[in-house]
C-alpha cells in the first residue's frame, strides 16, 4: 500500500446534500477496495483560476490515504465519469 493525496474539486452550484453524497460516495471507492483514509480535508469553497464547464467557484477536498494502485485507479475513473467533479488529481506521496 502506497500514501497518496487526492484532491478534488466537487461543482459549487449543487445543494449541500448532493455534494457530501459525492464525497461520500468516492470515499467509499476506496474503502471498498481496502484503502485506508488517513485524513479527510474539506478546504471549502473558492473561486476557480479560471472556469470550469461554465462553473467559476467549487468545493475543494483533500483525501490523505493509504492505497493500492488498483483503488487509485478506480477513483480516477469514477471520477472522470462523475459530472459533480469538476477536476482532480491524484499524487503518490515518498516514502
Amino acid at each position: 500500500m502506497n500514501k497518496y493525496e487526492i484532491m478534488f474539486i466537487v461543482r459549487a452550484d449543487i445543494d449541500e446534500k448532493t455534494q457530501k453524497d459525492t464525497v461520500s460516495a468516492f470515499e467509499k471507492v476506496l474503502t471498498n477496495m481496502k484503502s485506508k483514509i488517513v485524513n479527510t480535508k474539506d478546504m471549502g469553497q473558492r473561486k476557480l483560476a479560471y472556469p470550469i464547464n461554465n462553473q467559476v467557484r467549487g468545493n475543494y477536498y483533500v483525501l490523505n490515504v493509504e492505497a493500492s494502485a488498483a483503488a487509485v485507479k478506480e477513483f480516477d475513473r469514477k471520477a472522470k465519469i462523475d459530472e459533480n467533479i469538476l477536476r482532480h488529481i491524484v499524487i503518490r506521496e515518498e516514502e
